[in-house]
């Protein structure tokens, strides 16, 4: 039967969207089952005509097909082995739009406000996409892993389960119970309703906000088609975008739809199709045919775009085969027995009435499948079909006029404030010539010792300072102290010591600690270079020594013979103060070198991306290259 499994299998995008609505349906009946479905998918397509009317898909449109509880059976076979009651059910693919699939939400929205008692679920690639709007309110509990199968919409309300004990799984089915018992119990709360439909505003309204209407010249076939169905638009952009070496033989040969006897017509894109198609770079064959204009020239763009359109169209044909016969099918036969071995078709007698409707439900689920993982030959033949069948009268409309495009280019200002409204405005540090430098080591420094945890990086907050995770301690007690007697050392066979003690002078060694005296500035010392051992034990009553230890006195003597030398004077320095005894020498300033070589980074990223900017991006650090000017 391993091959029989594989019989529906499909690879599935990314970019898909499931969604399925359960009313309240009680008989255990298949053909009333099958009667009320009918009766409420006719409702909820006219909610969805009504609000899709002239709509242009970006891919896949919103659809929804009955699914009786015989259909476990088939979606069994299909990898899903939960039985569902009776419900509508659909899967769309949104392509690079999201505006699609946020549009799909508010369907299903309205979907469960116009049909009473319906229960509605959606999901994505990644899983309860609706809750990623609202993260900032979502209960402590609520984690990808933990929400599962608890994110539903009833009565135009999002609904969340919460979670009753440490199990975190629930089935759909035991969720759909739990509303209809208790729906005030699984309501979402106000802040997370609010989050969602702020997603949501403007809809549908500004659905025609998302539409560009172009001047091109295309093929009087490719003519006929978009006049018979204009939303084929959407797949032949694909297919163009798409295009591989075996699609560039097609549009080279340009079999179906020549280039000779082209009309000039004005094609409704989304915004997203008619950048995708005016981004996609492609330069025609000439000995197909195609003769256009110089690059300069305004009728240029009307004729390059009618050309990527008119192969994209050509792509889809070249694509389509003859529809096959479901008998003659060997994954149908395949398919077929196990059903059977399921027990899909019961007791019933073959030939019998409920048999065959059995089997005509099965051919219909199996069919419906195949053409949607070879949509293109399907698109094809109905593309062939469109352009053969079609008898209107195409004429040039010479006073037809393209949309503005200018919002293809957005400026920097344009897109700071997009991002100023999404996210809201984040406290910026600005570094020009008057920054202190100091202040600005402290931010570097508070962001460099801030520890993430598992679930990934974060930057520190403002408002509170970074905590370390406790330190795992050894079990092996290790001292240096003189304090124990031989006699007890080798009695217990363990060797103890003063782990303050031992771990503050090796910490001094490798941060080069100099205690804080009338000299020494031991903030700004050495709060770049803090490193910790595995080992390490903080302990916060341990205070240093105020001796000088030798290795201090041996770090100012190489100061103090480096300040000579050319090494010396790379850096920038401090003010003079106790060191008379070496004529013009200054310590070096640590905040203010790190400060100058990150801006030196900067400056020659020449406004690209780099080091300095991805890192201080994030950490809210402005570095405005107009208002730095020299280093120095």
């Amino acid at each position: 039967m391993a091959g029989v499994s594989n019989v529906l299998e499909s690879v599935r995008e990314d970019d898909f969207v499931e969604y399925y609505l359960f009313p309240p349906i009680e008989t255990d009946d298949e053909q009333q089952q099958e009667s009320i479905l009918r009766a409420i998918l006719d409702k909820a397509n006219k909610t969805i005509h009504k609000y899709t009317k002239n709509f242009l898909w970006h891919k896949d449109e919103f659809r929804l097909t009955t699914r009786t509880s015989i259909s476990n059976y088939l979606t069994e076979i299909d990898g899903k082995k939960e039985n569902l009651p009776p419900h509508l059910y659909g899967v769309s693919h949104y392509g690079d739009n999201i505006e699609d699939e946020w549009f799909m939400v508010f369907l299903l929205l309205q979907l469960s406000k116009e049909i009473s008692d319906s229960i509605v679920r959606v999901y994505d690639a990644d899983g309860e996409f609706l809750l990623i709007e609202a993260a900032d309110y979502l209960p402590t509990w609520a984690d990808p892993g933990t929400c599962e199968n608890r994110v539903y919409m009833y009565g135009g309300n999002v609904h969340l389960i919460p979670r009753e004990s440490t199990n975190c799984s629930i089935t759909m089915s035991e969720a759909i119970r739990k509303i209809r018992q208790d729906p005030v119990q699984t309501v979402a709360s106000p802040d997370i309703q609010n989050s969602i439909r702020l997603k949501l505003v403007g809809y549908p309204d500004k659905l025609q906000d998302n539409i560009h209407n172009a001047v091109v010249y295309i093929p009087s076939g490719v003519a006929k088609v978009l006049h018979a169905k204009p939303n084929l638009v959407s797949a032949a952009v694909q297919a163009f975008c798409n295009r591989d070496s075996i699609d560039l033989k097609a549009c080279r040969a340009m079999k179906y739809f020549p280039p000779e006897g082209r009309v000039k017509r004005r094609v409704a894109f989304t915004k997203c199709l008619y950048a995708m198609l005016t981004h996609s770079k492609y330069l025609p064959d000439r000995r197909t045919g195609w003769n256009l204009p110089p690059c300069n020239s305004p009728e240029y763009k009307s004729n390059i775009l009618g050309v990527k359109l008119a192969c994209g169209f050509e792509i889809l044909a070249s694509q389509a085969k003859p529809k096959s016969d479901v008998e003659t099918d060997r994954g149908w036969q395949n398919y077929l027995n196990s059903l059977k071995e399921k027990g899909y078709f019961r007791d019933y007698l073959e030939h019998s009435i409920s048999h065959n409707n059995l089997l005509n439900k099965a051919k219909e689920y199996y069919v419906d499948h195949r053409d949607s993982m070879h949509q293109s030959n399907s698109l094809g033949r109905e593309i062939l079909d469109l352009s053969r069948n079609s008898d209107i009268e195409l004429e040039d409309d010479k006073n037809l006029t393209d949309d503005d495009d200018s919002w293809l280019n957005i400026s920097p200002e344009e897109l700071d404030k997009m991002l100023r409204e999404k996210y809201g405005q984040k406290k910026i540090f600005n570094v020009n010539n008057n920054t202190d430098a100091s202040a600005f080591t402290e931010k570097l420094s508070s962001f460099l010792s801030h520890v993430s945890d598992v679930d990934g990086a974060e930057f520190p907050d403002e408002n509170r300072s970074p905590i370390r995770p406790p330190r795992r301690k050894d079990k092996t007690k290790v001292s240096f102290s003189g304090d124990e007697k031989p006699e007890e050392t080798a009695v217990n066979n363990k060797i103890n010591f003063d782990p303050n003690a031992f771990t503050c002078a090796l910490q001094n060694i490798l941060n080069f600690s100099i205690p804080e005296d009338d000299s020494w500035d031991l903030e700004s010392d050495s709060d770049m270079s803090e490193y910790e051992d595995d080992n390490y034990v903080k302990n916060e009553n341990y205070q240093d020594p105020k001796d000088r230890s030798e290795l201090e006195k041996y770090m100012e003597e190489m100061d103090k013979e480096l300040a000579n030398t050319t090494i010396g004077k790379s850096f920038e320095m401090k003010k003079p103060e106790n060191f008379e005894d070496i004529e013009n020498f200054t310590p070096v300033d640590i905040n203010v070198n790190a400060l100058k070589y990150i801006l030196e980074s900067y400056k020659s990223q020449l406004g690209e991306a780099g080091p300095s900017s991805n890192m201080l991006g994030p950490m809210g650090v402005h570095l405005n290259a107009k208002e730095n000017g020299d280093l120095d």
